[in-house]
């Protein structure tokens, strides 16, 4: 593959490969996490050589959307253009432009897509008549539509069930980067070398979002780099967040909501739980939020083992947002220096919590490191509540956050430590892991083995309790590829 400058996306450079080699017109769209890299993927794939790209204006009125696109197409076609009243007119001058290119592949971008679609603007409408009408038969046309909004892309786009109903060719989901390319795009991109402990921490504070990631400067200290961005006055990433729900959602409001309210209780909340928390009624419209949170990656839906739609919890997945709401929100008066100020001990809770999620977000390589890639494996969490058994004696209540049920007839119960050192097995911690692997087995009834596993940082040290852990995945294993 010819080094473009993209790190990662191996996949979806393929998928475009393949679609370019091809004669047909095709639409592709391209969809995820705002700042996850879209725009830059496609402009770093085509080297920017577009035979047109237009990219749609966040809350601009349709008359300014119009004009904007006629100057973008006047500078392309170098012929002075009328500005077009509607949409169906815009789009009608881009087809008179580009039937008069002669060449075997053209290629149009139009990024946000969402965003021209402003209120009884008809837009969809449009795009969808100059698809169907024109485009889709002219021959080597390869039309890439992107958007932000993925709920709108999935609806109105890629699951139309209308004018553009199966027309779309392929749809390219972009999700935040992993460990590796985390690594890579530090290294490559930003000249920054810091150790995998470094890297860990960044990648607890802004997930594997590229953007977030871009604005580190190297010739700062790691924890300097997190006062300017997040705590100095201005600083970039302490409006982001606000921006971030009202350019997803035009219902903003209710979503911010549900995202605090899961961000609450690190196991997650229960659709009631969510519903009290939110003051919502209207149990359709919830269920809409939460699905739109899960499609734009801020939110997880798992299920607790045993149990299906019932025992559904959603949890905070997105890390800038865990990172803003614990440590930016409403800390208006906070010291420029607040982060390098902070005691450990104020971030330990955190710290704990975050790389849970980093865990959680590389589950492939946990299973890589456990040798069971090739073993079918269910995802899930458990827990129980306090009870009084038959003596009447009180069991306490009990946890498990990840659990790997294997077709093999094992299921791992994982245990997830953030450590600054080698995780050291206590006497008391030893007992924990027992009663809690005694209680889930004589709860759930199962038959099959229990492993214990231990995800930490710097692996485990051994001890005289460390043998009732089956198998360690560490820091170093999360970063593979």
């Amino acid at each position: 593959m010819v080094d473009n400058g993209i790190i990662g996306r191996e996949y979806e450079q393929h998928i475009l490969d393949e679609l370019c080699k091809e004669d047909e017109a095709r639409l592709v769209a391209v969809y995820g996490r705002r700042r996850v890299g879209k725009t830059f993927l496609v402009k770093r794939y085509f080297n920017e050589q577009f035979d047109f790209f237009f990219t749609g204006s966040f809350e601009t009125p349709q008359n300014v959307q119009l004009a904007l696109f006629q100057n973008t197409l006047q500078q392309y076609s170098e012929k002075e253009r009328v500005v077009p009243k509607t949409w169906f007119e815009a789009f009608d001058q881009l087809k008179e432009y580009l039937s008069g290119i002669k060449k075997k592949r053209l290629v149009v971008f139009l990024d946000e897509l969402p965003w021209m679609e402003t209120p009884k603007s008809n837009f969809l409408k449009a795009f969808t008549f100059f698809w169907n009408s024109w485009a889709s038969t002219c021959n080597g046309l390869k039309l890439i539509v992107c958007g932000s909004s993925t709920t709108w892309m999935l609806e109105k786009v890629i699951g139309d069930k209308g004018g553009l109903y199966g027309r779309c060719s392929r749809s390219i989901y972009l999700t935040p980067f992993n460990l590796y390319e985390v690594e890579a795009f530090l290294k490559k991109q930003k000249g920054i070398v810091w150790n995998r402990y470094q890297i860990l921490e960044a990648y607890m504070i802004f997930g594997g979002i590229p953007y977030y990631l871009n604005m580190l400067d190297k010739t700062l200290p790691f924890e300097k780099n997190i006062d300017h961005l997040f705590f100095h006055k201005g600083a970039p990433l302490k409006s982001e967040y606000d921006f971030l729900f009202r350019s997803l959602f035009k219902s903003s409001a209710i979503y911010r909501q549900v995202v605090e309210a899961v961000a609450t209780k690190n196991k997650g909340l229960t659709l009631k739980e969510i519903k009290e928390a939110v003051k919502i009624s209207d149990g359709g419209s919830l269920s809409e939020v939460l699905e739109n949170l899960c499609r734009c990656d801020f939110i997880r839906r798992y299920a607790s083992f045993g149990k299906k739609e019932r025992g559904m919890l959603y949890q905070l997945t997105d890390l800038y947002s865990l990172f803003y709401l614990k440590f930016v929100d409403g800390k208006h008066g906070a010291d420029d220096n607040y982060w390098s100020n902070l005691p450990e001990s104020a971030r330990n809770a955190w710290a704990g919590y975050a790389f849970e999620q980093v865990c959680l977000h590389h589950i492939s390589q946990i299973k890589g490191k456990l040798s069971i890639k090739g073993v079918l494996t269910n995802v899930s969490s458990w827990s129980c509540p306090k009870q009084i058994d038959k003596n009447g004696v009180e069991r306490p209540g009990t946890q498990i956050d990840l659990l790997l049920c294997r077709g093999d007839n094992v299921i791992d119960l994982c245990e997830m430590k953030y450590s600054k050192s080698e995780y050291v097995v206590t006497a008391e911690y030893e007992k924990h892991l027992r009663d809690r692997m005694a209680t889930f087995a004589n709860f759930t009834k199962t038959k099959d083995a229990l492993h214990t596993v231990l995800v930490t940082t710097y692996g485990l040290h051994e001890g005289l309790y460390s043998g009732i852990i089956n198998n360690t995945v560490t820091m170093d294993d999360l970063f593979a590829n």
